[in-house]
C-alpha cells in the first residue's frame, strides 16, 4: 500500500494532509523517516504521526503534487500555464516549478525530465521523469500508447453516446492551423474514443480516452464532427451558431494517468480533480438544462 494512503486511513486524514505530513517528514515506518508519500508499506509495518515536529522540508505551494517517488512526479498543471517554455524563453512554466518543488524538497540540485505536455489552456495531469532511465521508459510507453489516459471534456451539441474518431491528421490545414487531412492528403494517423457521460444544455459532458497522441487530437477531432471543445477559440467554425455558454477557455482536462511503475511494474495511478473554471461552466450548463422552458405568452 502507498504510504500516503496507509497515513490516512490509519490517522482519518485526506489524502493531501497525509502526503504533506509525510514530505514534511512527520511520519515514521518503523522507527524510521519516511519522506516518499508513494513509497510502498506493509500490512504489518508500524506507522507513527508526530503533527508536532518541526518539518524538515520548506516545499513551496505553487505546485499541487498528485503523486511522485524517486523516479517521476506526476503533477496537476493549471490552465493557463505553459508546460515548457517556448522561444519566447517564458520564466514561470510547469517545469520550472517542478524543479523548484523539488530543490526546495530535497536541497540540492533537482532533475526532470518531460515526457509529455499538454497545451497551455488544457489543466490536468502533467508527469515528469526524474532519471533519464525512467524517461526513456515513460517516452517507450507513450511511443507504444500504452498508457492510460482519460480527458473529460464539454463539447458543443449532442454527439452519439459514444463513438470513434480515426482519421489522418495535417499540421497545415490550409490556414496555418493543424487540421484534418483531405482524401489523398498524407497525414498521421489519429485515433480518439470517447463516450458521453453527462447531456447538458446545448453542450455534452465526455469522457475521452486517446489511441494516439498527436497535438490538438482532441480538439480537431471533435470539432471536425461538429461538436468543438467549448470555448476553443482556434478550431470552432467562425460561422458557427453562439455557443450554449461562455468559457474562460477550452473545456478540455485531463482527468487521469496511469502507467506500470518503472521499477515494481505495479500500477501507478493518479488523477485530478476537475478545477474551478470547469466547474463554473459546467454547473451553469446544467441550471440552465434544469430551468423550465417558458411557454407561449409567457
Amino acid at each position: 500500500m502507498r504510504l500516503d494512503l496507509a497515513v490516512s486511513q490509519a490517522f482519518g486524514l485526506s489524502r493531501r494532509t497525509a502526503r504533506e505530513a509525510v514530505r514534511a517528514g512527520r511520519v515514521d515506518v518503523d522507527g524510521i523517516t519516511a519522506d516518499e508519500p508513494g513509497g510502498n508499506v506493509g500490512q504489518d509495518a508500524k506507522i507513527t504521526l508526530s503533527p508536532g515536529r518541526p518539518a524538515r522540508y520548506r516545499v513551496r505551494s505553487r505546485l499541487c503534487v498528485l503523486a511522485e517517488d524517486a523516479d517521476f512526479l506526476i503533477v496537476d498543471k493549471p490552465a493557463g500555464l505553459l508546460t515548457v517554455p517556448t522561444a519566447g524563453q517564458e520564466k514561470d512554466t510547469l517545469l520550472a516549478r517542478a524543479l523548484d518543488y523539488l530543490h526546495h524538497r530535497f536541497g540540492r540540485r533537482p532533475t526532470a525530465f518531460v515526457v509529455h505536455r499538454l497545451d497551455r489552456d488544457t489543466s490536468g495531469t502533467v508527469v515528469f521523469a526524474r532519471t533519464r532511465s525512467v524517461l526513456h521508459f515513460l517516452q517507450e510507453l507513450f511511443r507504444r500508447h500504452a498508457i492510460e489516459r482519460e480527458y473529460i471534456a464539454i463539447v458543443e451539441g449532442n454527439p452519439s453516446e459514444s463513438g470513434r474518431f480515426s482519421t489522418a491528421l495535417v499540421t497545415d490545414r490550409g490556414d496555418s492551423r493543424r487540421g484534418v487531412a483531405r482524401a489523398g492528403e498524407p497525414g498521421k494517423r489519429a485515433v480518439t474514443r470517447y463516450r458521453v457521460v453527462e447531456r447538458l444544455a446545448g453542450a455534452s459532458l465526455v469522457s475521452v480516452e486517446l489511441e494516439t497522441g498527436r497535438t490538438h487530437q482532441i480538439r480537431i477531432h471533435f470539432a471536425s464532427a461538429g461538436h468543438p471543445v467549448l470555448g476553443d477559440r482556434v478550431y470552432r467554425g467562425r460561422n458557427a451558431p453562439p455557443p450554449p455558454a461562455l468559457a474562460p477557455r477550452q473545456m478540455l482536462h485531463a482527468r487521469r494517468l496511469g502507467f506500470p511503475h518503472p521499477r515494481t511494474g505495479g500500477a501507478v495511478r493518479a488523477e485530478s480533480p476537475l478545477p474551478a473554471d470547469f466547474l463554473d461552466v459546467l454547473a451553469r450548463l446544467r441550471a440552465k438544462r434544469k430551468a423550465p422552458r417558458k411557454g407561449p405568452g409567457r
